[in-house]
C-alpha cells in the first residue's frame, strides 16, 4: 500500500484529538450520500413518470399512424378515409422495421346514456387486428371484445337475408344496437357502467350548407368495460367495430365507415423516425407518416425539461455537501501541521504531502457516494412495493407513479459526486504542500 494511503487512512481513523475534524469529515460524507440518494431518487422518479406514460400512450395508439394528406387530424380524427388499406397496409408491412400494419380509425362524437351525455373518441376495431382487440381484451375489466369483431359478419348476414326487403332492412339497422367497449371512467359520467346498457352516439357529417353540420346518430350497447390506468383514455375513449365505423347512423341503405388510418407497429419504437422516413419514401406523395414521438413532443419535451432541472437543483446540494470536505481537510491541515513538517524533513516531496490529502478527500468522497446510491437504491425499492408517490389521476393520468433507476442515473450522480469531492480538495491539500518545516518546527 503506498504510503499517502496508509496515512490518509490513519488521519480518518485517528482517536486522538480532532473531534471538529471528525465531524466535519462525517458531515461531510451524509452530505454527499444525501445529496447522491435524491438525485438517484428524482431521476429514478422522472423516468418512471416518463416510461409509464409512455408505455400506456403506446399501448393505446401506434407506434406511427399513417393517413391521406389533406384530411382530418390524424390524431383524432384520422383523415380521409382508406377505401384500398388493405393494398396500403401490405406496402406498409413490406417497409423494413414494420412489425404489423393494421386498419383503424378516429372519430369525435357525443355518447349519451341515462345519466348524461360525454365527449368521446371513437377508435374503431377490425376483425383483421389482431393485436388492437387483444389490447382491448387486455384492459377488459368486464364483458367481452368478441362482439367488436364479428358485429360487421353479423350484420352483413342479415343484410343478405334481408335483401329482398328494404323496409325489413331499415328496421334490422335501426333496432340493432352498436356493440362499443367504453372507458371505465366515460361509463361512470354517462351512466353506461353495466354491461347489455344502451345510449345513444351523436356525431355529425358534413352538410351541402357552409359551416353545417348534420347530426346523425346510432343506438348502441355496452358489450364491455375497459380500464387503462391512464385517465385520459378512461375518460373519453370507447371501442367500436372498425366497419360499422364512429358514423353509422339509422338509415336502410347508408354506408358503413371506411378505416380512416393504418396503425403502424415497428420493431423498435426508438427507431420509428427512420421507419418513418422509410414510410414516406416507399408510399410517395399525398400520405402524412406520424410516429408517437412527433404526436407527443410537446409532452416528453416538458418531461425532459422537469428532469434536467431537477437533476440540477440536486446537484447544488451536493456542491454545497463537498464544501465540508474542503473545511475538515482545511482543519485537517492545521491540526496536522507538525506531522506534513516531520513528512517533508524526512524526504516526502510536495507531490506526496498533495497526494495525501486528495486520497483523504476522495475517501470521504467515495464513501458518501456509494452510501448515497445504496440508500437511493432502497427508497426507490419501497416506493415501488409500497406505491409511496400517488397522484390524483384526473390530473396527471397516473395513479401512482414508480420509480426506474436506470444504470446511467445511478453512475453519473455517484460519479459527479466523487469528481466534486476531488475538487474540493484540491485547495487544501495545495496549502498543506506548501508548508515550510522550518518555521512549522520552530513555533513547535
Amino acid at each position: 500500500m503506498p504510503y499517502e494511503l496508509f496515512l490518509a487512512l490513519r488521519y480518518l481513523r485517528a482517536r486522538r484529538g480532532g473531534r471538529v475534524v471528525k465531524v466535519t469529515a462525517l458531515a461531510a460524507v451524509f452530505g454527499v450520500a444525501f445529496g447522491v440518494a435524491a438525485l438517484v431518487v428524482a431521476l429514478a422518479l422522472a423516468n418512471g413518470f416518463r416510461d409509464e406514460l409512455r408505455d400506456k400512450i403506446l399501448k393505446g395508439t401506434a407506434h406511427l399512424t399513417v393517413a391521406r394528406t389533406g384530411g382530418a387530424s390524424v390524431a383524432r380524427a384520422g383523415g380521409a378515409s382508406l377505401d384500398d388499406w388493405r393494398a396500403v397496409a401490405a406496402r406498409v408491412r413490406a417497409v423494413a422495421g414494420v412489425a404489423t400494419a393494421e386498419p383503424t380509425s378516429y372519430e369525435g362524437a357525443l355518447l349519451s346514456g341515462p345519466e348524461g351525455a360525454s365527449y368521446a373518441v371513437l377508435r374503431g376495431v377490425s376483425a383483421d387486428s389482431p393485436r388492437a382487440l387483444a389490447e382491448v381484451k387486455r384492459t377488459l375489466l368486464r364483458g367481452s371484445a368478441d362482439e367488436l369483431a364479428s358485429a360487421f359478419v353479423d350484420k352483413e348476414i342479415a343484410r343478405t337475408e334481408s335483401a329482398g326487403s328494404p323496409s325489413a332492412q331499415g328496421d334490422a339497422d335501426e333496432e340493432t344496437p352498436l356493440p362499443v367497449v367504453v372507458g371505465e371512467e366515460l361509463a361512470a359520467r354517462t351512466g353506461l357502467g353495466r354491461v347489455g346498457s344502451e345510449g345513444w352516439i351523436v356525431s355529425g357529417e358534413a352538410s351541402t350548407l357552409p359551416q353545417l353540420f348534420t347530426p346523425r346518430t346510432r343506438r348502441v350497447r355496452v358489450a364491455g368495460l375497459f380500464r387503462s390506468g391512464l385517465h385520459d383514455y378512461d375518460a373519453a375513449w370507447a371501442y367500436v367495430p372498425l366497419e360499422e365505423g364512429a358514423t353509422g347512423n339509422t338509415q336502410a341503405h347508408a354506408t358503413v365507415a371506411r378505416p380512416s388510418v393504418i396503425s403502424v407497429e415497428a420493431h423498435d419504437i426508438y427507431a420509428t423516425g427512420e421507419v418513418a422516413a422509410s414510410l414516406r419514401g416507399a408510399l410517395g406523395e399525398g400520405w402524412t407518416v406520424v410516429d408517437w414521438r412527433e404526436a407527443n413532443r410537446p409532452l416528453f419535451a416538458a418531461l425532459e425539461l422537469e428532469r434536467r432541472t431537477v437533476a440540477f437543483i440536486i446537484m447544488l446540494i451536493v456542491v454545497v455537501a463537498a464544501l465540508n470536505i474542503t473545511t475538515a481537510l482545511a482543519l485537517l491541515v492545521v491540526e496536522r501541521r507538525a506531522e506534513i513538517a516531520v513528512l517533508r524533513v524526512l524526504g516526502a516531496s510536495a507531490r506526496s504531502v498533495t497526494a495525501i490529502f486528495v486520497a483523504e478527500g476522495a475517501l470521504v468522497g467515495a464513501a458518501g457516494a456509494l452510501l448515497g446510491v445504496a440508500l437511493g437504491l432502497l427508497v426507490c425499492a419501497l416506493g415501488n412495493r409500497y406505491e409511496l408517490v400517488r397522484l390524483p389521476a384526473d390530473v396527471y393520468s397516473l395513479s401512482a407513479v414508480p420509480f426506474h433507476p436506470h444504470a446511467r442515473d445511478v453512475l453519473l450522480p455517484a460519479l459527479a459526486a466523487f469528481a466534486i469531492s476531488l475538487v474540493a480538495t484540491l485547495h487544501p491539500a495545495r496549502t498543506a504542500a506548501r508548508t515550510r518545516p522550518a518555521e512549522v518546527l520552530r513555533h513547535e
